[in-house]
């Protein structure tokens, strides 16, 4: 049975991802390179995933000589709102606030952040 299909990132690509972000642009043996060399993923691995990302938009590519040069569409603030937001429509019944109640009660937060977020609400009323 495939699997589903999913519109945020999975660990994977979000791993593929973080070196697109980091380089502008990259390809597929320069996303190998910059993987840990422990059990490394082979190289048509990659190259799927790469797929995949462009089929949900997150990518681009451009063929430069025999490369395709792979460049980030979304930029990493976008699509850390869209994992938000499909994680505040399934798990948490859409609704913002259930989500952070959840995140204040069961996560430590610094007092900065505490702070950072009493201003954030304070300028929002």
């Amino acid at each position: 049975m495939a699997r589903k299909k999913t519109p945020t990132l999975t660990d994977g690509e979000l791993r593929l991802m973080e070196i697109i972000w980091e380089r502008n642009e990259a390809t597929v043996n320069e996303i190998l390179e910059a993987l840990p060399k422990d059990n490394p993923p082979a190289y048509n691995t990659v190259l799927t995933i790469m797929r995949i990302l462009e089929k949900k938009g997150y990518v681009t590519h451009v063929k430069e000589g025999r490369a395709f040069v792979y460049r980030a569409v979304i930029d990493r603030n976008i699509a850390r709102r869209k994992a938000v937001r499909h994680l505040m429509n399934n798990f948490f019944e859409n609704s913002p606030g259930l989500l952070m109640q959840n995140i204040i009660e069961d996560e430590r937060i610094s007092t900065q952040d505490l702070e950072r977020l009493k201003k954030m609400i304070e300028d929002i009323e």
